[in-house]
């Protein structure tokens, strides 16, 4: 190197920029690179030649070019921002996790000559992040509550056993998730894991979906349909709302899980099938057994090993865990940069009791990614049914008031739902964590109406 161009303040600076491990380039006025120092060139993969000269966004290909740009604020506004979370995409079309902070380039007089944006390679955090939920997760499944790393250390023993599972917890505790992950850590997790709600279809349909039919079954059936349980054979089926079959259903039920083996409707010969089961319900099923709703018989045949997941008010623990999980799942969906909640955010969420649960808290979560495109979600981003808990010191609200308040809150969640699912009143309930039956009881109570149209078809774009 030149020692008189070392012994200069630009060469000084040249050093500098050199010897760091952040990346940094200029840009002018037409955002065509001017300068692009060494640890750039590693972390895009692009050489120094190849970007001077060049829009950034040629070279720098992040997701905040298609949106908010950090550096073109800095350049419109004069001023600096520091650490935006984002990711670029390299010359090897890795996405790399980054952190950015643009600043002014200014002269002597303080002119704008254009902008500096330096960046870290986030790629190891990332990493270290990931390992460190990796010790609260199971599956798609996150916790770090006492109560779930419990049932988290027994699952292994328990994938291992062939015998029938009985998951209970609230709507949205995670039920489903909890079959996918003792499906996955047992010997059949390269077999199929077939997941049926049993509440959603009366008897004929739930015995045709589960047992299949032959053709000329009925009116209609013009060629054989396998059911559930032959499409997962060799591996595992999970009878969701469980709890929500009939008692002459149930008696069917029974047998094929004493027997291994079913007959489809209009078939003559039974099937031999290899399947676990797995059964998953929100009501109290030892309490259904007394009052004579459910068979005690089929009862001890899926209550062999008993799993029960607490509602998320009693693991609230869990939230900033889960919060970070549903960030950075909806960010590579969405191809979206948000970074996390804002104070006052988190402590709103915190607040909440989450009547619906996990799911409700991801539905939140997404909620503000609708509103909230990048960096920080905010107070303003989250649903307006989220309100602030009354002050200790304020006087109790009256029963009726508080009575209407209830009432007006759950028509909104109705209504935010069934416009989410184009007004199918079954998608609706299903979000909701309810049967379609107390659905349309609920919109007969709270006097919502509906459009002509049933919604079973999502409107084209």
């Amino acid at each position: 190197m030149d020692r008189t161009k070392a012994s200069s303040p630009d060469g000084a600076t040249d050093i500098i920029l050199e010897s760091i491990s952040d990346g940094v380039f200029t840009v002018d006025h037409q955002w065509r690179i001017t300068s692009f120092n060494r640890a750039a060139e590693e972390i895009t993969g692009i050489p120094r030649q190849e970007a001077i000269g060049r829009y950034c966004w040629e070279v720098f290909r992040s997701n905040m070019c298609e949106g908010d740009c950090a550096l073109r604020r800095t350049m419109k506004e004069g001023r600096s921002f520091v650490s935006s979370s984002t990711y670029i995409i390299n010359s090897d079309r890795k996405r790399i996790p980054i952190n950015v902070s643009t600043a002014p380039l200014r002269n002597e007089a303080g002119d704008i000559l254009g902008g500096v944006e330096t960046f870290r390679d986030n790629t190891l955090v990332e990493e270290l992040r990931r390992e460190l939920h990796g010790t609260f997760r199971q599956g798609d499944m996150v916790s770090r509550s006492r109560l779930m790393q419990r049932i988290f250390s027994v699952l292994p023993q328990i994938a291992e056993s062939d015998s029938s599972v009985l998951i209970e917890g609230e709507t949205g505790t995670g039920k489903e998730l909890m079959a996918k992950c003792l499906h996955d850590l047992s010997s059949r997790r390269d077999k199929p894991f077939v997941a049926i709600n049993c509440g959603a279809l009366p008897d004929t349909l739930l015995e045709s979906e589960l047992f299949g039919y032959k053709a000329g079954a009925f009116t209609g059936a013009v060629r054989d349909k396998p059911g559930y349980f032959s499409l997962a054979d060799g591996g595992t089926i999970l009878l969701d709302e469980i709890g929500e079959t009939t008692p002459a259903f149930q008696v069917k039920l029974l047998r094929v899980l004493e027997k291994r083996e079913f007959q489809p409707l209009g078939g003559v010969a039974r099937q031999r099938i290899n399947v676990r089961v797995l059964a998953a319900t929100n009501r109290d099923l030892a309490a259904m057994v007394d009052q004579g709703a459910f068979r005690r018989d089929l009862f001890y045949r899926i209550n062999i090993v008993r799993v029960v997941l607490p509602p998320l008010r009693q693991r609230k623990e869990d939230i900033p865990l889960l919060m970070d999980h549903f960030i950075d799942k909806i960010n590579r969906l969405r191809n979206k940069a948000v970074s996390g909640l804002e104070q006052a955010a988190l402590q709103q969420l915190m607040a909440h009791d989450y009547p619906g649960n996990i799911r409700e808290l991801e539905n939140i979560i997404e909620h503000a990614f609708v509103l909230c495109a990048q960096g920080r979600i905010g107070l303003h981003h989250l649903p307006p049914l989220l309100e602030p808990r009354q002050p200790h010191d304020s006087p109790p609200l009256a029963a009726s008031s508080l009575r209407t308040r209830q009432q007006n809150t759950e028509a909104e969640a109705i209504r935010d739902a069934l416009v989410r699912n184009h007004y199918n009143r079954l998608a609706a309930a299903r979000e909701l964590g309810m049967h379609k039956s107390t659905l349309f009881r609920k919109l007969k109570k709270l006097h919502i109406e509906l459009p002509a149209t049933d919604g079973r078809t999502p409107p084209r774009s």
